[in-house]
């Protein structure tokens, strides 16, 4: 069953206010505090709302973001999103998001956005379950997955190179002398985290180093819901390879809450250069992603495939960098 569209009367009673006054505020006109202008033109956002008569000529792109990918003190997606927004601004498109619960997700709720006639192509922002992506893919003229990929979903996708980003990740670490190192991330909850794992599996086995069961640690359920803390072995190995710089986060918080000190005791090695990783203490090493050239990419792609529906399905991967910040420790041999 599609969710209902959302109207101004729906923003206006989340916001307390007319539907007047919301939709003052949603077409740049006076008459209102800013606070309340921009608790309306947020409130808007959230609740996905499309307003037909302000569609630009291009047309909209809705914006699929799992909910239990957003975290509320921002994340790498909150960030490949602004880019999307500024991107398609440059080429006459707006862009609506919406973002959906996991027990919608399970119930294949499909977006109010989908109902909007200007709505001429969906991006995924984050893995979806296999059965919602498939349906969404049935009811989306153009889909492109970002950031994920789903073999069986024909649509675009654009991933970063997940499995090269953990061999990179790990081989520095050996470089630096760790021989004991483990893998946080749960590895089947999402392409991407899988990818980076293989990545540390392949620079373990090709130095000759073990790969021991108590060494790969969860950080969260296979819905993708994020454990609050990280459940570390007995006996502690001398790094950690993070799928995700906000995992690697806790990882440096939880360790310093035991006495460890990071890296003097144990180094950490995180995934994405996203702001988090640069506010810990110490600054963690880890892969930079472009969002801003994941989101140019991207937007070239749904555009041409809104332009031209025959062309063949491509997966498109991105090369991240290795970026050396304050976390890893060199061993002396």
């Amino acid at each position: 069953m599609a969710r209902k569209q959302i109207t101004l009367s729906d923003i206006a009673q989340a916001c307390g206010t007319s539907s007047v006054t919301a939709s003052k505020a949603l077409s740049g006109k006076s008459g209102m505090s800013d606070e309340l202008r921009n608790k309306i033109i947020a409130t808007a956002e959230r609740m996905g709302y499309v307003s037909q008569k302000s569609a630009p000529t291009g047309g909209i792109i809705g914006v699929l973001i799992p909910e239990k990918f957003m975290n509320p003190n921002g994340s790498f997606y909150w960030a490949l999103y602004n880019s999307l927004v500024q991107r398609l601004k440059k080429e006459n498109f707006s862009c609506v998001q919406e973002s959906i619960t996991w027990e919608e997700e399970k119930k294949l709720v499909m977006p109010a956005f989908l109902g909007g006639p200007n709505i001429v192509g969906v991006i995924s922002l984050g893995q979806l379950d296999r059965s919602y992506a498939k349906k969404l893919r049935e009811k989306a003229r153009t889909l492109l997955l970002l950031d994920y990929y789903i073999d069986g979903v024909e649509a675009d996708s654009i991933v970063s190179d997940g499995v090269l980003g953990g061999y990179r990740l790990t081989s520095y670490l050996i470089e630096n002398g760790h021989t004991d190192i483990g893998f946080v991330g749960t590895k089947l909850a999402t392409s991407s985290i899988f990818d980076r794992y293989m990545g540390y599996v392949k620079a373990m086995l090709e130095h000759g180093l073990p790969l021991r069961d108590d060494r790969l640690i969860e950080d969260r359920t296979v819905s993708n819901e994020l454990f609050e803390g990280i459940a570390f072995p007995k006996d502690m190995p001398t790094a950690f390879v993070c799928n995700c710089d906000e995992t690697a986060f806790k990882v440096v918080r939880d360790l310093k809450a035991r006495g460890f000190s990071v890296p003097d005791d144990i180094s950490v090695v995180g995934y994405d250069n996203y702001l988090i990783s640069e506010i810990s203490d110490p600054p963690i090493t880890t892969i930079n992603v472009d969002s801003k050239e994941m989101a140019e990419l991207a937007v070239s792609v749904i555009l041409e495939r809104v332009r031209n529906s025959r062309l063949p399905i491509r997966t498109q991967v991105l090369n991240g960098k290795l970026v050396k910040k304050g976390s890893v420790k060199k061993l002396i041999k």
